[in-house]
């Protein structure tokens, strides 16, 4: 029934009569509750410093714009009288600079605190700084700090004696001051006083360019509470109960007392429960349509809710349908209600599953949903119940994504949009342009023309006899061959060209691989260029790089040009892994050579400079630089190739990769045997004369041009100055005058700027070239940015020129600049031999010009400067282009673009982007110069961001009956999301409730494909699902923020067994820090009101993967530290070799990475590193984390000249440093000695009876040994109860312990199911989450009692195998039945080995890193995981699968002894008790711990005194078994 539907008089009484017979059935006064909230580890942050932070996120000018404004407000109305007002301020100020679109995200951002961590990232800095008692706002310049604003001129004046400030690329610059040599950084809260007086002495300075002015968020007094936090999932999923596993422990706390949640702080009330469907009607519709029935509605309700709650299950034939069943419910609501609605079924599927049953499924949907399965099986590799989900087109992955991640997507969209909007595009007309597929252009690969002098090939695969043998046909390259191998042909298909310094330690390895592809008669023909000094006065006497020339020169004329390669190895191999010095190649030259006169090689006069001055001249020529560099065919190799390790596979993958047009040309008679197949492939269209790595890199900065606003305004210097970047763009796009090949007006795809000072020969230069191009380009139109300087007050060509662009008619106007910018014209006027009216070209009226040259003011000139200056970000005269909004330069002083730079940046752009949205411009009717200056614009617009992926759209075969379409308002624009989903998955669980808030928070198009999977055999969801999040802040009553948001789930079945899981983003670290109740184990019928718990987020996640540069090889067991200045090593890692992976814990902050003091920093060294946040000029590798996104770094090391042959994991491993401990009884520095007798024991425990059994476990290990013992515990799973607890438990036994987390990486297959997951902790992180001086561990099963001296293990001779486990019993007969290792795979693949369980083993962790076992491990189990019906028993499966790959010690059979396995008999031998599970019997293990192990009641009883002792509760009242009177003697003992 759908509430929305009209009640007439006949259901309404049926209501009426359903609701009397409600109240005769007594039904609970309120539903029982579990509310669960997540909060960040920091303080609290100010909405308004976040707020700052996401307009900073748009643009840096917004940024200053909001704290310009905030500033000229005044303390008084920026602190306004509630929060509400304050908030409702923050949005008029970001309003002025924020579109509608990106004021709806900013809500959004706010509503999820996305911004705190960058304010906590700015309040460690400032601690950092150590000034936080000091004052509420200070400065530091260059590293002298005051809190006096009137000190500041004294401190600037002297800052040059001291050095500059650290400044990140995330640190909020002052506009225009980033070019200053004198750095002041201010620490202040904005909006307080004394951020005004500051700011406002400091933007008038950084104004006057006297200081570059830098402004950071500081807090001298945050509010002790903490941030409420948003953006993660929570899971109840319903427990087994086949084998008991709860504690029936009352729960007693001190002064806790969980009552039902209330309206405030962002809990749902009662009212939106009431939103829900509830076997089929929608009550707050039902009121709103008869409020005269409210009382006998929510009785009625609370009786539907009562008598549906609990769980029944359902027949076989039921499930089939559920899915299909579903979608049609969400389908059949509503459009308003739909996502609702699919929110409710989703989430809430256990107990909705009953009343979908009853739900007809129209058979049109089901149609329709397999046609278009076809289709997302074929288009999108979609299987039916897949999902999907598309933003703008763009894929996001749905197995890391998270709210986040999908907020950076929609706000770097949102910019495109609102662009697009703006010049005014709407509805499909904008989509169609945002969907332009940008990204094969990124593909298209550029070549040098390499038929040069310079070249010197070492062979000639058609004319050497070595390659007689081969065949000779360019027709072989069609004949088929084995993948991945080339073809023997006896063509010179294939160029390898090594452009190399010999002197350069660089190239060594690069001429030696060209020297063995010659030798091993590689079919490739190889080339050599050699880069040398170019300085003419430099001889080969005394530079290394001309000395190799010359001696290269002498021996290619007098032998051959292999044998002068040859020579340079010889040299290699005499001076090892020393410096190559011109008196070495001298040597070895002397040597091969003796009879030759050594100053007529290598002195001034000599014949053998060929070589170096051609190979110079080509270099020059080719516009490459950052050399050596390899070209292939005349395309650069990536420089990840050019390492020795990668150089083959680089070189084979480009072979392979280019053989198929080769073939392509021969098989269509394009290609043939007479022809020059070099000349064939130079003549291609992606060969240029020239490439300019400038243009072929990706451009650091994309001017935005879409604005509307009046361009006249450029006139008014004074006004265009103060505008934000953005605005000035496009008034100078709109005042731009073009010069074109023809004067005819037409659709042009490439706009290109010359930026340029035309008094200076460099600018005329530019200018010259660029139109020398234009003249043979019909595609393209060429104007100018003026950007003169300061002290030059004449500007006679820059006037002449702009005079000329603004009234001169297309040809004439480009004939006359091109005069006037031509050097030797330039050079005559100044000299007198010529003026301006000698430059007069046909058709012009000069007198006209001049009457115009002579009114021509400088304001242009300023306003251009002012345009350079803050939006190019370049210093008075420099030099640069702009192409469809791309900016390129500052060119270095002396840089040469060339006519045929102009020419390869024009092809590129147009292969890039401009070709296909010329095409989309075209396809909308536009086909002049109108549509020329839209091309631009939207150019500008789409190429600003890299498109890394293509855009796609759901392909379906028609959408009339299964899918779901909500309309965005069209008026304004709009995101559109696609969306595959099944309704009844746990992808639906969590989209749903995205989709949901984000229909509510902004413009959003959504339609969603149902993707149903038909004939169901189980339950498809066996969870309940809440998704955390909230569309807008919200206030209580008095106009305080209220606490913010919980995750709430009520009406839920009070009779199943409950466990609670959190589903963080991927970075985060959560621990529940507040609950007496046990998550695990949520029985709603024993709690009165409901359970609440408090979760914390407790690190974010830094991620990164290392490898050895020279090897390319991860370097395992390589340990990170990662510290502050203060405090250098705060946390560390371990590197695995599974992709030479490594973690970090960490919180906001500017950390630096270092390698751990010991055998790492010894033997290793820092190479490089990628996505970190070092500033230039630092040697450091500092990380920020400023957000909640996942951090992932790379970082390259390399082995220290001395420790080559040195390895990190050796028999002495280094000794106790710094771990990732959280809590320890002990700490400091230990011997060798002191870690032999520590026993090491490491457990893992979930739920309350497991850590009872954990801490029996424990005194059991305790009270058998006389060795020092310290536990290492898995803090994952643990609750706060336990974690609490340990410290006592640690003081009163003398133990010490160590608590352990471990991130499951995102690269590794996830589990899904909790009690899987614990069991992939158990085996698979080992070599990680210990550090390297533990030799030892010992993994002991919660439930496990220990009766002999676990050093006796320890001390076991494993014989070699990295670890030891006990096999299974055999000799209880009765369970033959359930023994699966003795038959089927596991009997063929052990063949006669046992079958070993892992409640207990021993590991050796040295030989267990050595031979690499975790990284095998995690592959394997990478691979079997794949498969669902795999690893039943993780923990088990895993090591005995790999027992011939990593060996396994067979335990003496009475280290574990197990009821269910073992017999009676052997009892008395058991070294250790295991409270394993009876599959005959089901057999509760409390009840079994009882019964079989006598001393498990004198444990658990001495535990509970201590607890009692501890909390001041009574829970050695609450024994399920008898208490002995030597037992109550011994607590009266200690009680007197």
């Amino acid at each position: 029934m759908a509430a929305s539907r009209k009640v007439d008089g006949t259901m309404l009484a049926a209501v009426i009569v359903l609701c009397s017979l409600a109240t005769l059935t007594p039904v609970s006064a309120k539903s029982k509750y579990i509310s669960i909230s997540l909060e960040s580890k920091w303080k609290h942050t100010p909405i308004l410093l976040e707020a700052s932070e996401g307009i900073a996120k748009e643009s840096s000018d917004y940024f200053w714009t909001f704290i310009n404004d905030l500033s000229n407000l005044g303390t008084k109305n920026v602190k306004a009288e509630t929060d509400e007002s304050q908030y409702h301020l923050i949005q008029k100020l970001a309003s002025k600079v924020l579109s509608p679109l990106q004021l709806n995200l900013l809500r959004f951002t706010l509503a999820l605190r996305a911004h705190s961590p960058t304010i906590q990232m700015y309040q460690q800095i400032a601690a950092e700084a150590d000034m936080l008692e000091e004052c509420d706002a200070f400065v530091d310049v260059h590293g002298s700090k005051s809190c006096d604003p009137s000190k500041l001129d004294q401190l600037i004046k002297s800052a040059k004696e001291r050095p500059k400030p650290a400044v990140y690329s995330f640190d909020h610059l002052y506009p225009g001051s980033d070019l200053v040599d004198t750095t002041v950084i201010l620490y202040a809260e904005v909006g307080t006083e004394s951020f005004t007086t500051f700011h406002t002495a400091l933007s008038q300075k950084a104004s006057e360019r006297r200081i570059s002015y830098v402004l950071r968020h500081f807090l001298q007094n945050q509010s002790e509470s903490k941030v409420r936090l948003a953006g993660y999932g929570l899971e109840l999923a319903i427990k087994s109960t086949e084998y008991k596993a709860k504690d029936d422990t009352k729960v007693e706390a001190s002064g806790v007392h969980v009552s039902h949640a209330g309206h405030a702080g962002g809990e749902s009330s009662h009212a939106e429960d009431e939103e829900e469907d509830v076997q089929g009607f929608i009550f707050n519709k039902l009121k709103k349509l008869h409020p005269e029935l409210t009382d006998n509605l929510k009785e009625f309700r609370d009786h539907l809710i009562d008598s549906n709650v609990e769980l029944a299950p359902l027949d076989v034939w039921q499930l089939q349908d559920l899915s299909l069943q579903a979608a049609q419910r969400v389908l059949s609501a509503p459009t308003e209600d739909a996502l609702r609605m699919l929110v409710d079924i989703s989430q809430n599927f256990p107990s909705q599953a009953r009343s979908l049953v009853k739900t007809t499924v129209d058979n049109n949907l089901k149609k329709e949903i397999q046609k278009n399965q076809q289709n997302f099986e074929a288009d999108h590799s979609l299987l039916p119940g897949d999902s999907a989900l598309y933003l703008n087109g763009l894929p996001v992955d749905l197995e890391i994504y998270d709210i986040f991640s999908l907020l950076e997507v929609m706000r770097s969209e949102a910019r495109v949009l609102e662009g697009l909007h703006s010049l005014g595009f709407k509805g499909e007309n904008l989509h169609r342009l945002l969907n332009t597929d940008l990204k094969g252009g990124e593909d298209k690969s550029y070549a040098l023309d390499i038929r040069h002098g310079a070249i010197q090939y070492l062979n000639d695969l058609e004319k050497d006899k070595e390659y007689k043998g081969w065949p000779g046909s360019i027709q072989d390259i069609l004949r088929p061959t084995f993948p991945g191998m080339l073809r023997h042909l006896r063509k010179n298909i294939f160029h390898l060209v090594f452009i190399v310094d010999p002197a350069d330690p660089t190239s060594k390895e690069l001429i030696k691989m060209a020297e063995a592809f010659y030798v091993h008669k590689a079919p490739i023909r190889l080339g050599i260029v050699l880069v040398s000094n170019s300085d003419d006065s430099v001889n080969g006497n005394s530079d290394a790089s001309v000395a190799f020339a010359r001696a290269f020169n002498f021996i290619q004329i007098d032998d051959s040009v292999s044998r002068a390669v040859s020579f340079i190895t010889d040299v290699y191999e005499k001076i090892g892994t020393g410096e190559v010095t011109a008196e070495a190649v001298i040597a070895e030259f002397s040597v091969q050579y003796p009879g030759e006169d050594k100053e007529l090689v290598f002195g001034d006069d000599t014949d053998y400079n060929d070589v170096r001055k051609s190979g110079n001249e080509f270099v020059a020529h080719s516009g490459l630089s950052g050399f050596p560099q390899v070209l292939m065919n005349g395309s650069p190799l990536k420089k990840q190739y050019l390492a020795q390790d990668s150089f083959e596979e680089g070189v084979v993958n480009e072979i392979l990769k280019a053989t198929p047009s080769v073939q392509k040309a021969v098989y269509h008679g394009e290609l043939y045997d007479s022809m020059n197949v070099l000349d064939w492939l130079m003549e291609k269209d992606n060969v240029l004369p020239r490439l300019n790595s400038r243009i072929l890199s990706t451009a650091a900065k994309s001017l935005d041009l879409s604005e509307n606003i009046d361009s006249e305004i450029l006139h008014d210097t004074a006004t265009f100055s103060m505008m934000n970047a953005r605005d000035m763009a496009s008034i100078m796009a709109d005042n731009m005058k073009y010069l074109t090949r023809r004067e005819e007006e037409a659709l042009r795809s490439v706009s290109m700027w010359v930026v340029a000072d035309l008094e200076t020969t460099q600018g005329r230069q530019l200018m010259y070239n660029a139109i020398k191009h234009l003249k043979s380009s019909a595609d393209m139109r060429l104007s100018m940015i003026f950007n003169p300087s300061s002290a030059n007050q004449d500007n006679k060509l820059n006037k002449a020129v702009y005079t000329a662009l603004t009234t001169l008619s297309g040809n004439i106007a480009k004939s006359f600049i091109t005069k006037l910018v031509k050097e030797e014209n330039v050079m005559e006027m100044k000299a007198g031999t010529k003026k301006l009216v000698d430059l007069e070209v046909h058709g012009m009226d000069m007198k006209t010009y001049l009457a115009a040259l002579n009114k021509q003011g400088d304001t242009f000139l300023k306003s251009h400067r002012a345009f350079a200056q803050k939006v190019l970000l370049f210093e008075e005269t420099a030099r640069g282009i702009i192409t469809n909004g791309k900016v390129i330069g500052p060119l270095d002083d002396g840089e040469d673009f060339l006519p045929d730079d102009v020419g390869l940046l024009e092809k590129y752009t147009l292969q890039q982007s401009a070709r296909k949205i010329r095409e989309q411009i075209r396809g909308l009717g536009y086909d002049n110069d109108q549509g020329s200056n839209l091309l631009l614009k939207v150019a500008a617009l789409l190429t600003a961001k890299s498109q890394t992926e293509d855009r796609k759209k759901v392909s379906f075969k028609s959408d009339e009956y299964s899918v779901l379409k909500i309309p965005a308002d069209d008026s304004i624009p709009a995101f559109v999301v696609e969306v595959v989903v099944d309704p009844v998955s746990r992808e639906a669980q969590k989209l749903s409730a995205i989709l949901h808030v984000l229909r509510q928070s902004t413009n959003v198009e959504i339609r969603l494909y149902m993707n149903c999977k038909d004939k169901l055999s189980e339950m498809p969801l066996k969870n309940y699902y809440r998704y955390v999040l909230d569309p807008e802040l919200t206030f209580k009553v008095d106009g305080s923020y209220s606490r913010g948001p919980v995750g709430r789930f009520t009406d839920m079945p009070e009779k199943s067994l409950l466990t609670l899981n959190m589903d963080p983003p991927e970075s985060w670290l959560v621990e529940a820090v507040r609950s007496p109740y046990d998550l695990d184990n949520i029985l709603l019928e024993e709690v009165h009101d409901g359970v609440k718990a408090d979760f914390e987020l407790e690190y974010i996640l830094l991620e990164g993967h290392c490898h050895d540069s020279s090897t390319m090889q991860p370097p395992r067991g390589l340990q990170f530290t990662l510290g502050t200045n203060s405090t250098p090593a705060v946390k560390d890692t371990i590197v695995m070799a599974n992709l030479g992976y490594f973690q970090l814990k960490a919180n906001p902050g500017v950390w630096q990475l270092q390698l751990r003091e010991g055998r790492s920093r010894e033997i290793y060294d820092i190479n490089s590193h990628d996505f970190t946040d070092t500033p230039k000029g630092s040697t450091d590798v500092v990380v920020a984390i400023s957000s909640f996104k996942s951090k992932i770094i790379r970082v390259k090391v390399s082995k220290k000249a001395d420790k080559q042959k040195e390895q990190l994991l050796q028999d002495s491993d280094e000794g106790q440093g710094l771990w990732d401990s959280i809590s320890s009884s002990f700490t400091g520095q230990k011997s060798d000695e002191d870690e032999d007798e520590t026993l090491n024991i490491f457990s893992l425990a979930s739920g309350h009876l497991y850590e009872r059994f954990l801490r029996i476990m424990m005194l059991g290990v305790l009270k058998n040994t006389k060795s020092k013992v310290k536990f290492w515990f898995l803090k994952n799973y643990l609750s706060p109860t336990v974690t609490d607890f340990i410290p006592h438990m640690a003081k009163e036994y003398g133990f010490q312990y160590e608590l352990v987390q471990y991130k499951w990486p995102r690269w590794l297959i996830q589990q899904k199911e909790k009690q899987r997951v614990i069991w992939g902790y158990k085996i698979l992180f080992l070599d990680v989450l210990f550090p390297l001086h533990v030799k030892k561990i010992i993994f002991v099963d919660a439930d496990q009692i220990v009766r002999a001296d676990l050093k006796e293990l320890h001390n076991l001779d494993l014989g070699g195998a990295p670890y030891g486990y006990t096999p299974f019993c055999s000799d209880r007969k009765e369970m033959d039945g359930f023994r699966f290792w003795k038959s089927g795979y596991w009997a063929s693949h052990l063949a006669g080995r046992p079958y070993h369980i892992s409640a207990l083993y021993v590991v050796d962790l040295k030989r267990f890193r050595r031979i690499a076992a975790g990284d095998r491990l995690r592959g394997q189990y990478q691979g079997l995981s794949q498969d669902p019906n795999s690893l039943a028993n993780l923990d088990q499966d895993l090591p005995n699968n790999m027992i011939h790959q990593v060996s396994i010690k067979s335990l003496p059979q009475e280290w574990l002894w197990c009821e269910t396995w073992c017999s009676t008999e052997s009892l008395q031998y058991a070294k250790t008790i295991d409270l394993c599970n009876n599959p005959l019997t089901k057999e509760p293990k409390l009840s079994a711990a009882m019964r079989i192990v006598p001393e498990w009641k004198e444990y658990d009883y001495e535990i509970k005194v201590l607890w009692d002792k501890v909390y001041g509760t009574n829970t050695r009242l609450q024994t399920e078994y008898e208490v002995s009177d030597t037992q109550k003697d011994s607590l009266k003992k200690d009680e007197l």
